[in-house]
């Protein structure tokens, strides 16, 4: 295929396993002196294939496919990403230094307690430190993410109801109609009972329907502080109160925890427990769908429960003690996504007290700087001061034919990550946006440009927003047809040569 007139040729681009061939290697190792033995014969009785077809590619071959897709995608180091909820900020590149230290990076968890001293220390002080910012008892770095975190919570109230005979009495859980989806999930997941109620006018929790909903058959109350429309909910002493007067225990989503750190603590809510996704919270941002932690506060009286092994001091040094017989086990392989872990306690110690309470202010103040900016050009539901993150709605936007995945998909021609869209189901036509404390004042005000120039694309020239987007390397896909017909697997491509007329043709 020729290129057209002043067009560049474009290297095109391929698979992985569709470069390179046979013979194609990295650098070549000087041979071993040691004897070498057979796969089986390491690994007896483990059935190996050898049908699995790999790349044979060199070494060039692999740094600049990687490199050309880091360059396609978008990510927190290439432009702003304001999506709500997940607190997609800055992640200081000390932290993946420290990380990356070999102590750190090469630390094995089947290794003996002596050997993993500075990894026990790690772990150790990071359970002191979120224990301080949370005001809890305890911390366990255990749960992989947030959701596992959710899980593991609710595995400790369960474990707590049943050392009271409560257990089998107790299976139903009360969650706001704003609460994030993955808190009902986790609920089924344990298999109870997910009771829903409806939030007030101004998008907080109505106290009446509370009230009415809890009874001597409710386990827990699951709540997200700020809700996911960024708001405070103002009543929430009222609300643990009227809750652990019916016996049940008050969970908090801590995916909003970056506008409380330094200012408020949870536990001085009335909380019994929380996870923390440090991924969002104290960096290490998670596009791509990993990697996240999300360690569990808790209470003092829920302690007893916390999953096991727990890092402890002893005879003057750090060990592991797995005589926990209340325990509700482990909830991850060893002790929590470690190289996460190490991110999360630098940053916390970096910043310091002074630091962490400067982040949340930040947070704030780019949050309602950026609302009040948009309210002027979008409908903004709820206009109260907001905590780090706001929603607006896109349905006036209806009238021109035009919907908020539209607004996203164009938002991606001015270098930005689209907000979370359609979410809280709560508003409709959702645009759920969070700046976080890492953008400059320059960076929200060309993104507030952008919304601002689409918002009258909209109203000119809506077909431009309905086929969006327009520059980036793949145009807008038909995603209802890819969820019918899904290829998830990689196939060997027909090479048969074409007829020579339809060849001529397509060389044209």
């Amino acid at each position: 295929m020729s290129a057209r007139a002043n067009e560049p040729l474009a290297f095109p681009r391929r698979l992985l396993i569709e470069q390179g061939g046979p013979g194609h290697r990295g650098p070549e190792l000087p041979r071993s002196d040691v004897a070498s033995r057979p796969l089986a014969e390491l690994l007896p009785g483990v059935p190996l294939r050898d049908d699995l077809e790999f790349p044979q590619v060199s070494e060039p071959e692999v740094v600049r496919h990687f490199i050309e897709l880091s360059t396609l995608n978008h990510h927190i180091d290439r432009g702003f990403y304001p999506l709500g909820s997940c607190t997609m900020k800055h992640n200081p590149k000390v932290n993946d230094e420290i990380a990356a230290l070999p102590g750190f990076a090469l630390a094995h968890p089947l290794a003996a307690d002596v050997a993993n001293v500075g990894a026990l220390r790690v772990i150790y002080e990071l359970e002191r430190v979120l224990a301080a910012i949370t005001g809890f008892h305890a911390v366990t770095t255990q749960p992989a993410a947030g959701a596992q975190g959710e899980m593991t919570g609710l595995m400790m109230i369960r474990a707590w109801h049943r050392s009271r005979g409560d257990g089998d009495a107790r299976r139903k859980v009360i969650v706001p109609d704003s609460a994030h989806g993955t808190n009902p999930a986790s609920v089924s997941l344990l298999g109870w009972e997910t009771v829903t109620i409806a939030s007030e006018e101004h998008a907080t929790l109505s106290l009446d329907a509370l009230a009415k909903a809890l009874g001597p058959d409710t386990a827990a109350v699951m709540l997200t502080v700020p809700n996911t429309l960024g708001l405070f909910e103002p009543r929430i002493l009222e609300v643990t109160r009227l809750a652990h007067a019916a016996g049940a225990q008050v969970y908090m989503d801590g995916a909003n925890l970056n506008a409380l750190v330094g200012l408020v603590r949870p536990a001085d809510l009335g909380f019994d427990v929380m996870h923390i996704n440090v991924h969002k919270t104290f960096s290490t941002p998670h596009g791509g769908g990993g990697p996240g932690a999300g360690p569990v506060a808790m209470a003092r009286h829920l302690e007893p429960f916390r999953p096991a092994p727990v890092v402890v001091e002893r005879d003057g040094g750090l060990a592991l003690d797995r005589d926990r017989p209340q325990s509700i086990g482990r909830v991850h392989a060893f002790h929590g996504n470690f190289g996460i872990l190490v991110r999360a306690l630098t940053y916390i110690l970096s910043l310091g007290p002074e630091g962490l309470v400067n982040v949340s202010r930040t947070a704030i103040l780019n949050a309602n700087w950026l609302m009040r900016r948009l309210a002027r050009t979008f409908d903004l539901p709820h206009a109260e001061h907001c905590m780090h993150e706001f929603v607006l709605s896109g349905k006036p936007l209806r009238k021109h034919g035009v919907k908020t995945l539209d607004v996203a998909k164009r938002l991606l021609d001015f270098g930005v990550h689209a907000p979370t869209v359609y979410f809280p189901l709560i508003i409709e036509e959702a645009l759920m946006i969070e700046p976080t404390e890492t953008e400059t004042l320059d960076r929200l005000e060309h993104f507030a440009q952008a919304m601002e120039q689409i918002a009258r694309e909209a109203a000119e020239q809506p077909e431009l927003l309905q086929t969006a987007p327009h520059e980036t390397p793949v145009s807008r896909l038909d995603e209802g047809r890819a969820a019918r017909e899904l290829r998830l697997r990689w196939r060997v491509p027909d090479r048969t040569p074409a007829p020579a007329a339809e060849a001529t043709t397509s060389r044209r």
